[in-house]
């Protein structure tokens, strides 16, 4: 049979229809492969043409990079072209590089989505629901309320909907039927269930912040919760909250430029941080050393002047290892005049810890002495328990100096909240010749496989007798212990030391980190001392960049206190091109307080409900089901306090959560609504009635019954986010418990040994809980497949917003190139759509309802004192008495108008004048603000919010935004300075913002230009004067203290908790032993599966997170499609070549992919980049049979129970600032070669 060739041509009769208009060309080839335009100056038209536009508008991207670069959006004839880069940022000096162009080829790309095949053009509906409820809609009479609930009363209908999520179907409805079925769903949730039920997810606000507040304004009115994102993403640190009481604070990047030595420790700057990386390259020209940690030659490898190749989560060996050296020779072989005062003056170092007898004539580090434990002149002062002590060395006794949280709130430590030792010289150390010494039982971890282990050895010590009250101290410094703890010997101090820096037995020297990270021993010292000693040379210009690498693992807080430990001992925090520079995600919202105000509804209710994503999901997909260990596993176990015995992490989390620590919504096993009824017509206050109803047991919290339905989650809106192609850990999980569609889990469930204690465990789990999934987006991804609504979104290019970043000091605009294409609308117009329909159906089903809120302890307010000594006492075991606020959340009542919310949404209500914003503990009075926006954003006429300022339009509440921030008020941020230095007793902080205090940066301004940010107390740096920004410097400057129990940064917790897992020093724990805790293949195997690799996700080349990785252009650039990359010494192992299909197995999914074999990766390693969504070129698995999953099918939540510890100091709750972070880079997968015949 003859073959007959097709013609040559296009791929299509369009195209070639296309191509032979001939509107450009005058010739066409006959194959129309060539096409031709002869004749003069109209040679070039086409050129001429294509490049040509109408108009240019500055816009930004709002995708969580940190770059927030501007860019110039052209457009012809009504049509988007092209982006290209603005070059109008106001100058750095000529000192330094400038902050342009910034951009990357991803952000060149964006425009393609505006007209892309993914584009979300309509609502839509998942058609089998949209049947049941027009059906239902009609047999109820035409109320939407009721025919939901007809669905929702009825199993077989509800399994049908949710299990068909996930496989189409979705069909296209109005923006009526839509927003009426939502509204229906939430009027129902809240009416049966209780508002606390619904939940409203979307992430990192400062990438568009009007666009964040819409959906979390809304979320707030109506009583849901908002999700956290930050410690969910595991992209925040907890070390952050637990040295300096803050949540990263860091430089920008062009802070880089001022260092004379740069660490990239974890973070691959050329590929994460785009448009910054140049500062780096280019500081290299000015001297600057710059040395990068990295299992992989990655990209920033290329351009460090030494490569350290740390294995896979051992960082903090490493850092261990480091540490020891610079505390050997830079406080024990000389003294440093400069480390000295900073270390005395910032740090806890010089600050007196009890010991503990263990029994056997050693000891063990406690607490914190404090002045209300001994008799003396401030022992019966205010907050005396909270008020850490130091010795004197000119008075030769204890004393409690300036500047510790008991100074920070109460009358008596006004004016003495600051860092001003007055006269007072705090020993260092007690090392003197007649001093006593006792030898300390100190954990180790580094022993693998093995049970934890301990080490002696000695400190010096004083002995405090108090004969008044009968007690007897034995007390050394925080110094000390650091010495002990990372080994580093003095003469006569007993117990077992190392040899030398080549000792491989002892902990933490260089040649004993080899065996964990594989990096030379000498060249780790010598980085060592070189780091210390640049910074002993400039006064604190040392950096290390660090990031995700070292951030997404279950022991990250320790990995980054051993980091920390670094900057801070060497006095490089609170220093211009010093310090720490953590960069994961764009989370400097620098206008914080007035986006709060908005995004939290504060001007309308307090307290909104806010609630740790990581523990929501935790509980809410069953993944504590899944445990098959106990807390203990992961505890010092004998080495410890021992609090862990017996109790899982799900017993803890439910313990923080009674306690008040941690939120934890739905809070109880009744609607609060209904639970402020009966409070009621008890004649009783909520907060008693509370109190009452579980003494006697009629009221249970949720989280002890995750598994009954009146305690499941049942609404979640989600905008600006991609949950189930994104960031949703365990992503199986909340296809199976969540959705009730399919999955791939294979996990079994927790024997009954390793079962929650307190926690009811029925015997089937739930399979889809959610019965409504709501998602705005303007392109289809996974979370847009399995939604049940789906409304389009306008894009970056098509609405008004603002935005901010870590990396540089400028706020941008946003701004429409073109109205929002066919009938996609921005989210803070979307979000009214809802709030009014949602208000039309509360006129019948709602009402005016009383709800009760339980919140959480919180940082930055007294209730961080709420645990005295960091002592865990729980009212379940009679160990203290239930008080709401100190022993258990707080209890309020909050009156909810459901029919007013489409108006508060459009209005900034009065409470603002009432109450005022306050932000770390700073209260504004904002009377002026609010009559200011009147003006420029005019007034609401009529109804509830008649008078109140407008906040219809997106430019509005930009204004507004704004106007209610320091950062970009300065009669705001100069007014905070002054509250600020009332506490503080030291009057210059307000010269800080002086310079602006008549400036109001409004929203024109930023369509102008980038617009440089005002000097605020909402942040620890400083710009004033053009500076570059650095972290704390007006701690150091300025001696305000640190948000910490001794007001300095911490390299000692002693919360009983740190104390059960052994973390009350910086340590090194390797990762997670997925054999022991989950019977996954050792890893190294290899047998018929295939090998047992580690499985990491780190950020991607070719998209920032799941955006652009489906882009046409970066499609193109990249390989297309899913793909892991493993050395081609696993390669060679099972039988794999470059761009062979894969298949990676292990209990919690699978995932198809292809190989890209390199071996430029570490061997036992392999890359699943974050975050390669299902939706291009995923093809069935051999495994079941069923499309792959995502990068997040391999993984699930793995909570700390360091995380969730609250109601303590630094160690207290704030949205954001702490909680337990998604993390995943201790999971390991078994991979193998699968049939090359694939099929979709």
């Amino acid at each position: 049979m003859t073959t007959i060739k097709p013609a040559p041509g296009l791929d299509g009769p369009l195209s070639d229809a296309l191509v032979s208009t001939r509107r450009f060309f005058s010739e066409v080839s006959p194959d129309k492969r060539t096409m031709t335009l002869k004749g003069g100056r109209e040679g070039d038209s086409f050129y001429r043409d294509r490049w040509s536009h109408d108009k240019v508008v500055r816009s930004t991207h709002g995708v969580n990079c940190t770059g927030s670069c501007s860019w110039k959006v052209y457009v012809k004839d009504g049509i988007i072209t092209w982006e290209a880069q603005q070059t109008d940022y106001p100058s750095t000096g000529d000192d330094r590089p400038e902050y342009e162009p910034r951009g990357c080829p991803r952000g060149a790309a964006f425009s393609w989505y505006t007209y892309s095949p993914t584009r979300v053009r309509y609502p839509y509906v998942r058609g089998v629901l949209l049947d049941m409820f027009r059906d239902a809609k009609q047999a109820n009479g035409g109320d939407p309320v009721l025919a939901w609930a007809s669905i929702m009363h009825d199993p077989e209908k509800s399994k049908r909907y949710k299990s068909a999520r996930g496989k189409g179907g979705l069909v296209r409805a109005t923006w009526a039927e839509a927003t009426e079925i939502v509204a229906a769903s939430q009027v129902y949730t809240i009416k049966r269930w209780g508002p606390d039920r619904i939940a409203g997810f979307s992430p990192i606000p400062a990438m568009s912040m009007v666009s964040h507040a819409s959906g979390a304004r809304f979320t707030s009115l109506i009583g849901g919760c908002m999700l956290s994102f930050y410690d969910w993403y595991a992209d925040l640190p907890v070390a952050s909250p637990q040295v300096f009481g803050d949540q990263t604070d860091v430089p920008e990047s062009g802070d880089w430029w001022d260092a004379g030595y740069l660490m990239m420790w974890g973070s691959n700057v050329p590929l994460t941080r785009t448009p910054d990386a140049h500062w780096m390259t280019e500081a290299r020209y000015r001297g600057q050393k710059v040395v990068a940690m990295s299992p992989d030659y990655a990209e920033n490898v290329k351009f460090a002047d030494e490569w350290l190749p740390v294995a896979p989560g051992t960082d903090a060996a490493l850092g261990m290892a480091m540490g020891h050296v610079v505390l050997q020779e830079f406080f024990l072989d000389q003294t440093v005049p400069y480390f000295d005062h900073y270390v005395k003056t910032f740090t806890d170092l010089p600050f007196l810890v009890t010991l503990d007898a263990v029994g056997d004539g050693s000891y063990r580090p406690g607490k914190f002495l404090v002045a209300g434990d001994i008799t003396g002149p401030d022992q019966d002062s205010e907050n005396a328990m909270f008020k850490p002590m130091v010795w004197d060395r000119g008075g030769d006794h204890p004393v409690a100096p300036n500047g510790s949280l008991g100074h920070r709130f109460g009358e008596e430590g006004m004016g003495k909240w600051n860092l001003d030792l007055e006269g007072i010289d705090p020993e260092l150390t007690l090392l003197r010749r007649d001093a006593d010494a006792v030898e300390l039982e100190l954990p180790r971890f580094d022993e693998v496989g093995a049970a934890v282990g301990t080490i002696r050895r000695g400190v010096p010590v004083r002995t405090i007798n108090d004969p008044e009250a009968g007690k007897q101290h034995v007390v050394c410094t925080v110094f000390d212990l650091i010495c002990a703890q990372y080994g580093v010997g003095r003469a006569g101090l007993p117990g077992t030391w190392a040899q030398g820096y080549t000792d491989a037995e002892s902990p933490y020297t260089p040649a004993w980190q080899e065996q964990f990270t594989g990096c030379k021993p000498e060249m780790v010292a010598r980085v060592a001392r070189e780091f210390a000693q640049n910074a002993a040379d400039t006064e604190g210009r040392s950096m290390i960049l660090m990031g995700a690498g070292t951030n997404h693992w279950f022991h990250s807080d320790l990995i980054y206190r051993t980091m920390l430990f670094l900057t801070t001992i060497t006095g490089c925090q609170g220093r211009n091109g010093g310090g720490w520079a953590h960069y994961v995600g764009q989370e400097k919202a620098r206008p914080i307080t007035g986006w709060a105000q908005l995004a939290f509804a504060l001007d309308w209710s307090r307290p909104p409900r806010q609630m740790v994503q990581t523990a929501y999901w935790y509980l809410n997909t069953c993944q504590y089901r899944y445990d098959t260990y106990d807390a203990d596993a992961i505890s010092a176990q004998g080495a410890g306090n021992g609090m862990f015995q017996g109790k899982t992490t799900a017993d803890l989390w439910t313990q923080s959560a009674r306690l008040g620590w941690m939120p934890s919504y739905p809070t109880f096993n009744k609607n609060p609504l209904t639970i402020a009824d009966e409070a009621k017509a008890a004649g009783m206050e909520a907060g008693p009635y509370v109190v009452q109803q579980l003494k006697e047991g009629n009221l249970g919290f949720a989280c002890e019954d995750p598994e009954a339905e009146e305690n499941w989650p049942r609404v979640l809106q989600m905008w600006r986010a991609n949950l189930l192609g994104s960031s949703a850990k365990g992503d199986e999980y909340f296809l199976k418990h969540l959705l009730g569609t399919d999955n791939a889990v294979s996990a079994k469930e927790a024997a009954p040994e390793h079962r929650p204690t307190s926690m009811r465990w029925p015997d089937e789990a739930p399979i889809g809980k959610l019965d409504m999934l709501l998602t705005l987006d303007f392109r289809m991804t996974s979370s847009t497949l399995f939604s049940d609504v789906v409304l389009p979104a306008a894009t970056w290019y098509e609405k008004h917003d603002i935005n901010t970043t870590d990396m540089h000091p400028y706020i941008h605009s946003f701004n429409p190139a073109i109205n929002p294409p066919w009938q996609a609308k921005n989210d803070w117009d979307t979000f009214q759509v809802i709030a009014d329909k949602f208000s039309e159906l509360a006129e019948k089903h709602l009402g005016t309802r009383t709800d009760v809120v339980a919140a959480p302890l919180l940082h930055d307010s007294p209730e961080a004192m709420a645990t005295v000594h960091g002592r865990v006492k729980d009212w379940r075991d009679g160990e203290t008495e239930m008080v709401p606020g100190k022993t258990m959340p707080k209890l309020i009542a909050v009156e909810r108008d459901f029919t007013a919310v489409g108006q508060k949404m459009k209005a900034l209500g009065p409470l603002m004048e009432k109450l005022g914003t306050t932000t770390k503990a700073i209260t504004y009075e904002v009377t002026p603000e609010v009559e200011y926006l009147k003006k420029k954003n005019g007034t609401i006429h009529g109804g509830i919010a008649d008078g109140r300022p407008s906040l219809v339009k997106d430019t509005a509440a930009a204004e507004a935004i704004m106007a209610l921030a320091g950062t970009t008020n300065g009669r705001l941020a100069t007014q905070g300075f002054k509250t600020l230095e009332k506490r503080v007793g030291k009057h210059t902080m307000h010269e800080l913002a002086a310079e602006h205090e008549g400036k109001q940066i409004t929203f024109a301004d930023t369509v102008a230009a980038p617009v440089p940010v005002i000097t605020s107390p909402e942040w620890s740096g400083s710009e004033s004067g053009g500076r570059r920004y650095s972290p704390f410097t007006i701690n150091t400057e300025h001696l305000k203290p640190w948000h910490t129990l001794t007001g300095r940064q911490h390299f000692y917790l002693d919360h009983d908790w740190m104390q059960a897992l052994g973390e009350g020093l910086p340590t090194f724990r390797p990762p997670l032993d997925m054999t022991k805790l989950f019977g996954e293949a050792p890893l190294g195997d290899v047998n018929e599966l295939g090998v047992s690799v580690r499985y990491l996700t780190p950020h991607y080349k070719w998209s920032i997170h799941s955006e652009y990785q489906d882009n046409l252009f970066m499609l193109s650039l990249s390989r297309g499609g899913q793909q892991i990359w493993m050395s081609d010494v696993d390669a060679n192992k099972i039988g794999v070549k470059d761009n062979d299909w894969v298949e990676a197995v292990n209990r919690n999914g699978v995932v198809n992919a292809r190989a890209v074999v390199s071996y430029r990766m570490p061997e036992g390693t392999v890359f699943m980049h974050h975050a390669q969504d299902r939706l291009i070129d995923v093809p069935l698995t051999e495994t079941n049979g069923r499309r792959g999953g995502i990068h997040n099918s391999m993984t699930r939540i793995m909570m700390k129970p360091s995380h969730i510890i609250g109601g303590y100091a630094q160690l207290a709750f704030a949205f954001n600032y702490l909680g337990p972070t998604g993390n995943n880079r201790d999971e390991v997968t078994m991979i193998r070669r699968r049939s090359q015949d694939v099929r979709y």
